[in-house]
């Protein structure tokens, strides 16, 4: 009989193919993009995470990020704040549910005031481990609630809404002897594609890819520290306009067991 989880391990036992294609779609954007308009711009992006697990089938997610607008170090572009309720199919497999609160700082259409969008959510997300190396994956679906814009002064009533789907293909590879063990390094590659869709989306099904190297600091059996280097391309609502930005990125992961021994 086929353990509980087997099918995510099988289906995606070819971590390689995968991080191909991820490298494809996002050099094909790239391509693609070259006879069009294309923005450059620097940012910093902090973020942390942590997952509690309450019993064997529930848990709570929540994360928060903070990300600077251009230059690395000149003003804001977004603040966002996460939660959601886990349930637990397998130890490598789960599912999550919840809401996220989304500040979009003052930028080129609402120079003087601030965007805020409401983004309810839902997520499946798996783990596959081998000896030398660990993958994580989620599908994400998000449903996106931004606050109409009047002018650069004012928001306007209402709001407007699509959906978006994002896949999230991370891969790590230890670089020491004592694999993935508390104090040591491995090496990150990490792709995620983000696509638009509803009624409201016009020009720009393809929202985003976001490809990252850096490396992960294993600080004890439950924490991590990543830093590296990460390029987010966007098609913006146009059309015809792409922006490419390069991110400094550092995220912390604390996940927390609380279950009774």
């Amino acid at each position: 009989m086929m353990k509980p989880g087997s099918v995510y391990t099988t289906f995606f036992s070819a971590p390689l193919a995968k991080l191909f294609c991820s490298l494809f779609i996002f050099f094909t954007c790239i391509v693609n993009a070259q006879t069009k308009q294309t923005e450059l711009s620097q940012q910093i992006w902090l973020g942390y995470f942590k997952q509690t697990r309450f019993s064997d089938k529930w848990g709570m997610w929540a994360d928060v990020h903070l990300r600077t607008k251009e230059d690395f170090f000149t003003n804001f572009s977004q603040g966002i704040v996460r939660a959601g309720l886990t349930y637990y199919l397998t130890d490598d497999a789960k599912l999550t549910a919840g809401y996220a609160y989304v500040n979009h700082f003052p930028a080129e259409a609402h120079k003087n005031i601030s965007q805020p969008e409401h983004r309810p959510w839902q997520q499946i997300q798996w783990h596959t481990k081998f000896p030398k190396l660990r993958l994580m994956q989620w599908f994400r679906m998000e449903e996106r609630w931004r606050r109409r814009i009047l002018n650069n002064d004012e928001l306007a009533e209402g709001y407007s809404f699509n959906f978006r789907l994002r896949y999230n293909f991370f891969s790590q590879f230890p670089l020491s002897k004592k694999r993935f063990q508390p104090t040591t390094l491995s090496f990150v590659v990490n792709d995620e594609v983000h696509i638009n869709f509803g009624k409201q989306i016009v020009n720009n099904y393809f929202d985003q890819n976001r490809f990252f190297l850096g490396f992960n600091y294993h600080v004890n059996k439950h924490d991590n520290l990543q830093v590296g280097y990460m390029n987010v391309f966007q098609q913006l609502a146009a059309g015809n306009r792409y922006r490419s930005t390069s991110t400094a990125r550092v995220f912390y992961f604390h996940n927390l067991d609380i279950r009774k021994k």
